[in-house]
């Protein structure tokens, strides 16, 4: 929250409105400061004191300052989406921004770690947090990397790992999303048709990993 105060009479305004993300693509510092020199040299002023009073809406220093209000607001702890995006864009290829990203599937059987045999870890391409061990995965048949159970797993408890599972209707019935705990890419699905010790089946897209073998 953002508080404008208003100059002889010392009063304050705040501002909580939401800013709509598609009109936002200032830095929110510079966007402070830049409404502080506007205030300035419209004679108003940015001092400590106490809240708005409704009358003076009227004065036209109020008039004015209420319309700033209405239409600037500043979030020091929200980042731009926009500028996020663009970063992710730069870093990853087009398919690997695709599933990660914006929650694709890359084609069955063609993915790079499908018949990967190496020991080691896989991790999130993205952000490169540790996500499966290569113990635990195995060969489902279905075309994409399968693990049973996550790493850092223990006995079902998943609080451990950088994986989440969110609910998920895209794919014409109740699912299960798993996705990166760290940067939040998707990552794939997970299914109880697995083996055991677990019973899972976390169906995985192989651009959304990247592997790191054991050192010998």
């Amino acid at each position: 929250m953002v508080k404008f105060h208003l100059g002889s009479n010392n009063k304050s305004i705040s501002s909580e409105t939401s800013w709509p993300s598609h009109n936002f693509r200032w830095h929110p510092t510079k966007l402070s400061l830049a409404l502080a020199l506007v205030c300035h040299y419209r004679g108003l002023s940015l001092t400590d004191s106490e809240r708005w009073q409704g009358h003076q809406a009227h004065s036209a220093k109020g008039r004015l300052a209420q319309r700033m209000v209405e239409r600037v607001e500043v979030s020091l702890t929200r980042y731009d989406e926009s500028v996020v995006t663009t970063d992710w864009q730069k870093k990853l290829t087009p398919e690997q921004y695709y599933v990660t990203r914006e929650k694709g599937t890359e084609l069955p059987f063609s993915g790079v770690y499908l018949n990967h045999t190496e020991v080691g870890m896989y991790h999130c391409v993205c952000c490169d947090a540790p996500l499966f061990r290569s113990e635990a995965k195995y060969n489902s048949g279905t075309g994409w990397p399968s693990f049973y159970e996550a790493d850092g797993s223990c006995n079902g408890d998943e609080s451990n790992t950088n994986i989440v599972r969110r609910p998920d209707n895209s794919l014409g019935s109740t699912g299960t999303e798993v996705i990166c705990r760290q940067c939040d890419a998707h990552l794939g699905h997970v299914f109880e048709d697995g083996p055991q010790p677990t019973g899972l089946r976390f169906c995985i897209n192989s651009v959304a990993l990247t592997f790191k073998a054991v050192s010998k």
